[in-house]
């Protein structure tokens, strides 16, 4: 109990409630843009290999099949520039949250260690610090931090692209934090791990990585060609529309991998078998994921354009599946607060999330997902160029 109320904060979400009712009592009904939950089916395929595995009466593998580890290494050699990673190195995750908010506490770290995460972050990273008994702190002068600071950084957790607000760290950066990390480890004898959060990296929009492809922590260009000490965690939630199979996993540092798939054996952590048979044919192509892609792209420039037609200002947002969005400040020179922006669009029947969510550094911003149908973008569009 003590845990619970002494050191995790609120659930954020719950804070939403009456703006999304507010916004539901629109004339035209509630276009919801707060989460970034697909709507789009899921690949017909995909569905096919989940009903095909559906004989499953035994229990699946905690480390995944040997199908499913060899499509993430040929996924990552295909789709990320990452040739010859290890089998070994591969792990199924139920989820990708799960991982985030549970690997301070399956590396082992407790008080006295620092987890450092993007200053603008999703919020487990912040939550899984805490499980664990260390101390989450926002930073994106990572090297800096690595380099000048006390040697209590245990984990580095990076997001890239970024959720909320579509941030692409490029190879130099990640390469400067790799090395980094690894003099650390170095001088004091204690690792330092480096894992990138990299789920929205399927959807890139503005160049150079529209062009490039969003770069991965585990790139050679990155590495050396050594992974040692690095973990990239993914889902395919949002890429294949499999937000509801919680098909995900964890690549990397094999020795790494190898002490977190013991505790997940001893945890019950597993992947259920038929899931495991339909994320690998998920992984095995493209064709869909440059479909559903596409579907993004639409809606992003629908919704982008109506935006900055309604006076707002788009910042960052070169990848993923949302639109970090401020309003122009005032005659008074004064920008108004996350919240009035979300009240503001609620009285227009679109739901946002307030960029305080994400930290105190997202004051005065708020997130539009673009995980609605085509329909409700445009209904959205609508309301914002009417004012």
């Amino acid at each position: 109990m003590g845990l619970v109320t002494g050191t995790l904060p609120d659930f954020p979400w719950d804070r939403l409630t009456p703006y999304k009712e507010r916004a539901a009592a629109h004339a035209d009904g509630l276009v919801d843009l707060s989460v970034g939950t697909p709507v789009d089916p899921t690949p017909a395929l995909v569905r096919e290999a989940l009903v095909a595995a559906a004989d499953s009466p035994g229990y699946p593998t905690t480390a995944g099949t040997p199908a499913l580890r060899q499509a993430v290494v040929d996924w990552f050699a295909r789709r990320r520039g990452v040739p010859g990673l290890d089998p070994a190195g591969v792990l199924p995750t139920v989820g990708s949250k799960e991982l985030v908010a549970l690997l301070p506490a399956l590396l082992g770290l407790g008080g006295g260690d620092v987890v450092l995460h993007p200053v603008t972050a999703y919020p487990t990273y912040d939550v899984g610090a805490r499980l664990a008994g260390a101390t989450p702190e926002p930073v994106d002068a990572v090297v800096e931090r690595l380099t000048d600071g006390p040697d209590d950084v245990r984990l580095v957790w990076l997001n890239t692209p970024g959720n909320p607000d579509g941030a692409v760290l490029g190879v130099e950066a990640l390469a400067a934090v790799v090395a980094a990390a690894r003099a650390a480890t170095a001088r004091t004898g204690r690792p330092v791990v480096v894992a990138s959060d990299e789920c929205y990296a399927e959807l890139p929009w503005d160049e150079p990585w529209a062009g490039e492809g969003v770069p991965s922590l585990l790139d050679p260009r990155v590495t050396g060609g050594d992974v040692s000490g690095l973990l990239v965690a993914y889902s395919l939630s949002k890429q294949s529309n499999l937000a509801g199979y919680r098909a995900a996993f964890l690549a990397g540092d094999p020795g790494l991998v190898g002490p977190l798939l013991e505790v997940r054996k001893h945890a019950g952590f597993l992947v259920p078998g038929p899931v495991q048979a339909a994320t690998t044919v998920a992984l095995g192509d493209d064709a869909h994921v440059a479909e559903q892609r596409e579907r993004y792209r639409r809606r992003r420039a629908v919704l982008r354009a109506a935006v900055e037609d309604a006076g707002y200002v788009v910042t960052r947002s070169h990848a993923g599946l949302y639109l970090w969005v401020r309003p122009q400040a005032g005659p008074d020179g004064v920008v108004p607060g996350s919240w009035d922006t979300v009240a503001a669009l609620a009285d227009r029947g679109v739901l946002v999330a307030p960029g305080e969510f994400y930290g105190p550094a997202g004051a005065g911003y708020v997130r539009m997902a673009l995980t609605a149908t085509d329909d409700a973008v445009d209904r959205a569009a609508a309301r914002l160029r009417a004012g």
